[in-house]
């Protein structure tokens, strides 16, 4: 679905980024 590649093009940016804690925190929200 939309959400799904949302989220795993948001994960991939954020690993490539190194900001992968900001991702979880979103993430939790």
């Amino acid at each position: 679905g939309y959400w799904t590649s949302l989220k795993a093009f948001s994960l991939g940016k954020s690993l490539s980024t190194g900001n992968s804690k900001s991702f979880f925190v979103q993430q939790n929200k």
